[in-house]
């Protein structure tokens, strides 16, 4: 019987899928403007910014890619990647918290990041020189270049100076700039699928998988979050729920694409998580730039999603050690610690999911504790996770010697 194509693997490098959503965010937001400009929508300047950020930071983390052109991945590097993301997190939340920082930042990425990628594309001798040489689909990658970066120094001037076009020719330049984004991701899926090796970064002096880095910014996400919503619940800050949902919409949809990861377990990346994926991206996507329009169903979503998550965390680490025998030798003290760090992520998750079903049942500020204490959670995760790929490291290491 033949395999129907949405079962089908889809193998989608994650370049490809920050791209893809950066090109989406475009197109949402030039759909969006229309309306916004006819005074039927209102419109959440500060989510667009922050999620923006947040995406040009997931490139830094997870790939090394800046505004600027590929760096070796270096703590430093992360360093400056967890920081923007943290301003791009903060930002969705707190409208006007940064004042003009955020606009700062996207002009030096998109303005001064598009002209300085140009002039590398023309002066660098692997870029333009070889491309033409090679010929065929390296002409359109040549033309998907060009497009992005010409088109990101002129988002980086009109989010500078707004008042450099209209609402409507805003609109038509932000669609027109999603579409390039969108052709560029589909070129580089095309070339990668060709040249596999053209994907392979370069030699880090960081390694870090994109499900670590993905957890990092997570942890990073959770701890702002928490912390935040104490002032927030005392009243001496406003707050955009519908944006803090949107990004976690966001994050969820770059896991799904990336490797298949959802917040209920690991499932084959085919083409219907594709589909799951982009379709929770445009949530996203529409929560943080569109105030309250999504939050009542996002809620309901990410808080089945995380009682899910915990319950079915809870069961798988619970269950096998029930099976053991008592006789067995102690476990590693690694392992208890990974053990325990999974228990508690499980029963946070349950208690953050319950008090966004159940309103009330949890004080405001009690919430904002259990986020914090998730976040602190998920980077120690992180910390026990490293411990471990270093030891199956030098395990490996000495096998071979």
């Amino acid at each position: 019987m033949k395999e129907h194509w949405i079962s089908r693997e889809a193998d989608i490098p994650l370049e490809v899928v920050i791209l893809l959503i950066v090109g989406m965010t475009m197109l949402i937001t030039g759909a969006l403007l229309f309306p916004v400009s006819a005074g039927t929508l209102s419109y959440n300047e500060n989510g667009l910014y922050g999620l923006l950020l947040v995406m040009l930071a997931m490139q830094i983390v997870t790939l090394g890619k800046t505004p600027f052109g590929d760096l070796r991945r270096s703590r430093l590097l992360l360093a400056v990647g967890v920081v923007i993301a943290a301003i791009g997190i903060t930002t969705c939340f707190i409208s006007d918290i940064f004042s003009h920082l955020p606009r700062i930042l996207l002009f030096i990425f998109f303005g001064l990041g598009g002209l300085l990628l140009l002039l590398q594309m023309f002066l660098a001798k692997e870029k333009l020189r070889t491309w033409v040489r090679y010929g065929g689909i390296f002409w359109q990658l040549i033309l998907g270049c060009s497009a992005v970066y010409l088109l990101s120094m002129l988002a980086g001037l009109l989010v500078w100076k707004q008042s450099l076009m209209t609402t409507r020719m805003t609109a038509v330049a932000v669609l027109v700039y999603g579409a390039a984004i969108i052709y560029l991701a589909g070129v580089l899926w095309k070339l990668y699928g060709r040249y596999p090796e053209a994907e392979r970064p370069s030699k880090e002096s960081v390694e870090l998988s994109t499900d670590h880095a993905m957890l990092l910014l997570m942890g990073v996400f959770m701890l702002l979050l928490g912390v935040l919503l104490i002032p927030v619940n005392l009243g001496l800050l406003p707050f955009s729920g519908s944006a803090q949902l949107g990004l976690l919409m966001v994050f969820f949809a770059v896991k799904m694409l990336a490797s298949g990861s959802t917040p209920i377990g690991l499932f084959p990346r085919s083409w219907l998580m594709i589909l799951f994926g982009l379709l929770f991206t445009a949530l996203g996507i529409v929560s943080c730039i569109i105030p309250d329009i999504l939050v009542l169903p996002l809620t309901v979503l990410v808080g089945v999603l995380n009682i899910l998550s915990g319950v079915i965390t809870l069961i798988k680490t619970c269950i096998p050690r029930l099976k053991k025998s008592d006789k067995r030798s102690p476990d590693p003290p690694i392992m208890v610690r990974l053990f325990v760090t999974q228990l508690t992520m499980s029963l946070l998750s349950i208690l953050f999911g319950t008090s966004m079903l159940v309103s009330g049942l949890i004080p405001g500020l009690v919430i904002g504790i259990i986020l914090f204490a998730n976040g602190c959670t998920l980077l120690y995760l992180l910390h026990v996770l490293t411990v471990l790929d270093e030891m199956q490291s030098e395990m490996v290491g000495a096998a071979a010697s």
